[in-house]
């Protein structure tokens, strides 16, 4: 029984470490913008439900830390609830001064800007990660030199042979043997055109990569695969250290790979070229946060800037209850001259509120099977 309940806290205390720090930074941005824009703020609180233990501050913001702690909220003066709903009773008995530090009384430009401050603090928490981690440690890298070609792959079929150094991949350049890895990886079935120089020659061969299902601990990946190997020639690795400017490249560029195959993903999602069991829930994001800290707190710390990143753009979704819901109100209010009405804004929350329980369900599923597989292999 002690076992057990030590190998649930090697899942459970690395799951809340990142997700405690994505969702304070997300409600942080709000707050920050949201006090800048001169906003009152009623609540901040990490998690949902009862109250374990907060305080209040001078300004009057409840700081909370509540029972559940899968999110968080701020509530601003004039909101109905932590989804930031108007309150119209509220509102109609707010005095003047009340009125001007309440969120639904400020411009629509200023409501945006306070929305939207949340998606862009998790990019930012990112970037800092990744830029980080590159300033401090650097990188191992291999050069883009082929070492060997796999029989019957897709790189033997194109033409490709040991000791080609790949310059670039559908006109991007590869200066590492990760770029070749990062671009083949999200375009199984696509053909891509890869220049490589041959001894004294440069050649242009076509490639389409072959879907591969790889198991792993934290579910099937799907990915492309060319067939080559990576030079084992000590003299083709590399440490490469960077200074401020090159990590903040880093960080950017990193995150915005992050991007690139969330959104890459979600449109394969929608033309039915990819499967909705990539989705996960929290049993398996709690699995993957114990699986890295196996691996180090810098590992640890890779996830939460991709788990900050994920939930930044799930928020810009533009899907009522969710931060995009609400920039698409406030767009519309902006073309308009005049909010949305009150029925059907709540026609919106209603249907925001059915896509996100959806969402959950749909992952809740795809965790039982994904456990329910891994039970199925032990037994």
């Amino acid at each position: 029984m002690s076992a057990l309940w030590g190998s649930g806290l090697n899942y459970l205390i690395p799951f809340l470490f990142v997700l405690t720090v994505v969702v304070f930074v997300h409600e942080m941005g709000h707050y920050l913008v949201g006090r800048l824009c001169g906003v009152g703020v009623k609540s901040f609180s990490i998690g949902f439900g009862p109250e374990l233990f907060g305080w209040t501050a001078r300004n009057g913001t409840r700081w909370r830390l509540s029972a559940i702690p899968l999110g968080g909220y701020v509530k601003f003066a004039g909101d109905l609830n932590s989804a930031s709903v108007p309150d119209p009773d509220q509102l109609r008995r707010m005095t003047p001064q009340e009125r001007s530090e309440s969120f639904h009384e400020k411009s629509v430009g200023r409501r945006a800007a306070i929305v939207a401050a949340g998606p862009i603090a998790n990019f930012i928490l990112a970037i800092a990660i990744f830029a980080g981690s590159a300033y401090l440690y650097g990188f191992h890298v291999h050069a883009p030199r082929i070492d060997s070609v796999v029989e019957n792959s897709a790189a033997s079929r194109a033409g490709l042979q040991a000791g080609d150094v790949v310059l670039s991949v559908n006109g991007s350049e590869t200066r590492t043997f990760t770029d070749i890895q990062r671009t083949v990886m999200s375009h199984a079935g696509e053909r891509l055109t890869i220049r490589v120089r041959r001894g004294d020659q440069e050649l242009s061969v076509e490639a389409v990569p072959d879907l591969r299902e790889i198991p792993t601990k934290l579910g099937v990946q799907r990915i492309g695969q060319l067939g080559i190997r990576a030079s084992t020639d000590p003299a083709a690795l590399r440490h490469e250290q960077y200074g401020l400017a090159d990590s903040l490249k880093i960080g950017v560029a990193e995150t915005w790979f992050i991007v690139e195959r969330t959104g890459a993903y979600f449109g394969k999602l929608v033309t039915g070229r990819e499967s909705i069991d990539q989705i996960s829930g929290v049993p398996r994001i709690a699995q993957a946060a114990g699986y890295m800290a196996s691996f180090g707190f810098k590992s640890l710390l890779s996830l939460t800037a991709l788990l900050s990143v994920s939930i930044g753009l799930i928020n810009l979704v533009p899907i009522p209850l969710l931060d995009g819901g609400h920039l698409l109100f406030y767009g519309i209010e902006a073309v308009r001259g005049r909010p949305l009405s009150e029925r059907a804004q709540e026609f919106g929350f209603r249907i925001g509120l059915a896509f996100v329980v959806t969402l959950m369900l749909v992952a809740t599923w795809n965790d039982m099977l994904h456990f329910g597989a891994l039970l199925g292999v032990r037994g």
